[in-house]
């Protein structure tokens, strides 16, 4: 019996609709990364991006356990000297909910070019509209809620 490994030309994609809320953002972020390396399909090879495009509506509305809404920061630098700019998670989910549930998921992907390819299929609105609607996507729902 030979290995089936997918090639880049025969995988099939799908849109998927998830809605975040009330929606624990590990958990989320954990089932999206899965969905993105393809990991839920019988033809999974790990050096092929056999994923789905992923919608993740209502990004504003995702929970955060303990007291990680005043404890979590997010820290980037610039480059320069002093250059280190930090913004706590309440902070973050005011001025841009997508952000923080992008960077979740993207802490999950491997960290080489495939990851990269891999997080462009991940779409984030923090409403519940999107521009997605002629893929027709499938709504799935997360078993933690």
């Amino acid at each position: 019996m030979k290995t089936y490994y997918a090639k880049p030309g025969e995988v099939e994609r799908e849109w998927l609709l998830i809605d975040a809320t009330d929606v624990t953002l590990g958990r989320l972020a954990a089932a999206v990364a899965t969905i993105l390396r393809g990991k839920h399909k019988p033809q999974y090879t790990p050096h092929v991006d056999t994923g789905d495009f992923v919608i993740v509506t209502n990004a504003s509305k995702i929970k955060v356990t303990g007291t990680k809404a005043e404890s979590k920061t997010y820290y980037r630098h610039s480059g320069y000297v002093g250059g280190l700019k930090s913004e706590t998670f309440a902070e973050a989910m005011a001025k841009h909910p997508e952000r923080v549930v992008e960077r979740a998921v993207q802490g999950m992907l491997p960290k080489n070019t495939l990851g990269h390819k891999q997080a462009l299929k991940l779409k984030v609105y923090a409403g519940p509209d999107h521009p997605h609607a002629a893929q027709n996507p499938r709504t799935i729902t997360l078993e933690d809620k």
